[in-house]
């Protein structure tokens, strides 16, 4: 990562892709956690664009997934903002709103990357279906939607599919997968380090066989997507579905310097902050204090 970003941030208050209330407001308390402040202290420029305004929901009975066309439509708008930032050379960050909106960015950025490289920072691998899911809900599907399946009008924002390919894909912390998704990853082959790995490996050696892995594979950009139930609910109480047993604080702190160092991250979304299920902001600090290391901040 550059010494100087020009960052472009948005707000996506989504909260129709689950069923549990608040985390629409999750941009309003990461901004309420200084996170301008914080990244123009570390010497980046920052544009913050607002807030996509999000629909309300209405019935839609003829598909098992929830509030789909107005978690279509949010993604969409979200996916033309990012592409026009990547057309700018700006460096997009995304705060949310539930994971269901990392459809909308990597439908942005894809365009712009031949081999685009994915983190996907979480305890959930996100690769349900409408056939796989036992909820309907489409913040559990981001990443098969991203790799071409699942609903043909989300799988073709922006009008092509997929947007990144299995091979490029890291996922870790996982510790709370499906046996749909689980039977996808080992189809698609795809690069997951779970708690035990974390915990038998250590976050160092994880951080960089994941780094080695995606320049082995020429990526020519590196998304992250950190939702914060991929942390231990002990520091990120507010989420909406924690798994106990997660990366801890400090293992996140390194594992974002380990990224920054690698110079690999264009991009970055910050995910699933509710500030209902919180206690005094504390996970919107959380997120805020993971950005700082990022994109560079530095402990002396």
């Amino acid at each position: 990562m550059n010494t100087s970003l020009n960052i472009t941030m948005i707000g996506v208050p989504m909260d129709l892709g689950q069923q549990r209330r608040g985390v629409d407001m999750g941009p309003s308390a990461i901004r309420y956690a200084g996170v301008h402040e914080r990244l123009e202290t570390i010497g980046h420029t920052v544009e913050d664009l607002g807030n996509i305004v999000i629909e309300p929901a209405k019935e839609e009975p003829n598909t098992k997934l929830r509030n789909l066309s107005a978690v279509l439509k949010a993604n969409t708008e979200l996916a033309n903002k990012v592409n026009e930032m990547v057309k700018e050379e700006h460096f997009p960050l995304v705060l949310g709103g539930d994971h269901s909106i990392a459809i909308g960015t990597l439908a942005g950025l894809s365009d712009h990357y031949s081999n685009l490289g994915v983190i996907w920072y979480d305890a959930h691998a996100d690769m349900n279906t409408s056939d796989t899911s036992p909820s309907g809900n489409i913040h559990g599907m981001p990443l098969a939607i991203s790799m071409g399946l699942g609903h043909d009008s989300l799988v073709n924002i922006r009008n092509y599919a997929p947007k990144v390919k299995p091979e490029n894909i890291i996922i870790i912390g996982a510790r709370s997968v499906d046996e749909g998704e689980k039977e996808l990853i080992r189809e698609k082959g795809i690069k997951v380090y779970s708690m035990h790995e974390i915990d038998r490996l250590g976050m160092t050696y994880i951080m960089q066989d994941a780094i080695n892995y995606l320049k082995d594979r020429n990526v020519d950009g590196v998304h992250l997507s950190l939702d914060l139930d991929g942390i231990d609910p002990i520091y990120t109480p507010g989420v909406g579905t924690p798994v106990p047993g997660g990366i801890t604080y400090r293992e996140s702190h390194l594992a974002m310097e380990m990224l920054h160092e690698s110079n690999l991250i264009t991009s970055a979304e910050f995910v699933e902050v509710n500030p209902i299920l919180d206690e005094k902001n504390q996970t919107a600090e959380v997120a805020v204090a993971l950005m700082g290391s990022l994109f560079g901040e530095k402990l002396v």
